[in-house]
Formats: structure tokens, sequence, C-alpha cells
């Protein structure tokens, strides 16, 4: 369902609290330091075998026979990870929080846990920072199509889940912004709820580097972050780190970008998945039909992210109980073991 009308009366325009620098902000020092980190794709996908649905899929569907987060929070902090970036709503639309703004969402759902607060204890029992992805693109709320009252809608999801009810949540990813033209989105207006919500928070926008090239969309090749230069234009603004998911930067990584004339120091996070295949959600197939990250690559990519000042994310889906898969753990554990981190 969509909000019929807003408690707050929003001005067309927010000024932004991002400023142009050419160094890094305390917050980005912070999340250099905190580099390494897990994703963990869950939701309504997980019980379909897919990786991308389009919003119809049945509620009685999403039927976990358990969700143990603590085991997803132990397995982060013995493979030296700093935090995790929790799925809150995949381009689905489904959400995994208690919230009246939909149907769509867990508590209508056979399992009602409140998987963000669920993972929120567990972070803070294991010492873990928490991070939260929430997807742009949503394939099942009626008003998407409304742009200012689909903002409404978004504003209203992250007042939730960064109003302190979870606690401190380190980073914000977002993503899907490739269905709209940027400004539809009102990004400054977005961030700055946000900030002033967390001002502490990390917000990246996936494809936030890149150019538009008339109705073919966003140049690809030219701006991956292999091909990114100092001085390239944000797409995705503001934002306070790159992304572009699953790739991988280079050793010379570049820090300044630009944006209307003003230059923006923008680390980069790279996400990867724990399966070479680039599975992010769990499937009946997921183990038979796909293979493990190489350790060694796996490595490489992490002396490079820690040469850079940048970090990195390796997803690992949990299956339909609950709970990571065996194989990803433990080859996350060789991985963190060869790179030195590992505090099992």
């Amino acid at each position: 369902m969509c909000l019929k009308k807003s408690k707050v009366d929003y001005p067309k325009s927010y000024p932004i609290m991002q400023r142009s620098s050419l160094e890094p902000s305390a917050e980005q020092v912070e999340k250099s330091k905190n580099w390494f980190g897990m994703f963990i794709h869950f939701g309504i996908n997980t019980f379909n075998n897919t990786e991308w649905s389009n919003g119809k899929l049945p509620i009685t569907g999403y039927a976990p026979t358990a969700i143990d987060t603590d085991q997803w929070a132990e397995v982060a902090y013995k493979a030296g990870m700093h935090y995790v970036i929790l799925i809150t709503k995949h381009h689905d639309g489904f959400c995994l929080w208690d919230t009246d703004s939909t149907d769509y969402c867990v508590k209508n759902s056979p399992n009602k846990t409140d998987i963000v607060a669920s993972m929120a204890k567990s972070c803070q029992k294991y010492g873990i920072k928490l991070g939260l992805y929430y997807s742009l693109w949503d394939r099942h709320e009626k008003c998407y199509k409304k742009h200012d009252k689909y903002v409404e809608y978004m504003e209203k999801h992250l007042r939730e889940l960064l109003g302190g009810k979870y606690g401190e949540v380190f980073e914000l990813w977002l993503d899907g912004g490739w269905d709209k033209a940027c400004e539809k989105w009102q990004l400054d207006r977005l961030y700055n709820c946000v900030k002033s919500l967390q001002p502490h928070c990390q917000i990246g926008v996936n494809l936030t580097i890149g150019d538009f090239n008339g109705k073919k969309g966003f140049v690809q090749e030219r701006y991956k972050p292999y091909n990114q230069q100092e001085g390239d234009t944000m797409r995705m603004f503001p934002s306070d780190f790159r992304l572009w998911d699953p790739q991988m930067c280079r050793e010379d990584d570049p820090k300044i970008f630009t944006f209307k004339n003003q230059k923006y120091y923008l680390p980069f996070e790279h996400t990867v998945c724990s399966r070479k295949e680039g599975k992010w959600f769990y499937s009946d197939d997921y183990e038979s039909k796909t293979t493990l990250m190489d350790v060694d690559d796996a490595v490489e990519r992490i002396r490079i992210i820690r040469a850079t000042s940048n970090s990195m994310v390796i997803n690992l889906p949990p299956d339909k109980d609950g709970r990571l898969v065996k194989g990803d753990v433990d080859n996350l554990y060789a991985i963190a073991k060869k790179a030195g981190i590992y505090r099992g």
C-alpha cells in the first residue's frame, strides 16, 4: 500500500550535507579502518530459487524454519570482519522488518521474525557493526511510479530503519538506481534524511560513477572501477563511497571525483560473492552447481583493498533453514587464515 498523506511538509529541495573535499572525512577514515564485511542476502527469493523476483511472489512462500543471526554474526567475527550488510528490502519490495507501510513484509508471513532487530542484537553480541542494504527499485509497491509519493515511502522506511530502534547503523548500501533517472530518486533528500538520523552512517549507491549515453543509459566499460580516473563524474550523488558490484578496483585506485564541478573524496567498496558464479541468494542448486571463490584470489583482493584504503564485502547467503552454508563458512575461514585476520 502507498502512504496517502505525508505527516511532514517536505520542501522541494534540500541542502546537501556532504561537503566538497580532497581529503577523507573522519567517517571515511573510520570506514577504512573497518574495511572488511559480510553481505547477507536473505528474503523471499531464498525460498523461490531466484536471484530477482517481480514483487508478486506469494508471501506465504517465505517460510524459514529458523533464522540464526547469531551464527551469521559469529562467522563474520571469526573471519576477521568488522561489519555485516543485511538485506532489508530487495528489488521485489519484500521488507524483512516490522513495518506498517506495506503488507509485503515479514510480520504477515509464516515466520514473523524481525530480521533487522535480530541481526542488530547479534552484531552487538559479537562486537561487529551493523550495515543495511535497501533497494531503491521496488517491483511491488503501487506508488512506485508516482515519484514524490514513492520518495515519501522510502523516507518512512529509512526513518524506521535508522531512527534508533535498531541502534547504530554503520553503513547504508542503496541499490537499483538504474531503473529511473537520477533526479527521480531525490537522493539529496534521502541522504539528508539518513544524516539527520545518524550523521556518521556512510551511504553508498550502486553504480555511483559514470555518465549517461542517451537512450543507451549509462556508459558501462569506461566507468567500471578498474577504468575509473580521477575527476570522473558522479551519477549517483550524494554518496560517501563508490559502489559497482561485483567489480574490483585497481592498485592505483583514484579517490577524487566530481559533481557539478565540485570535487569529492570517495573511497571504493568492493562486493563479491563467495561463489564464482555470482550467486547472491541461496537456491536448491546453490552448492551443487556453483564453485567456491579461490582462496588465493580473495587474499590478493584483500591486499589491494587494504593498500588502497578501501573496503571489501563477501556475500554469504543463508539457506532455507536460516543458516550460512558450511562450504562458504569453511572457505571464508581459509581466506581469513591465509590473510592473517582470523579471530576464531
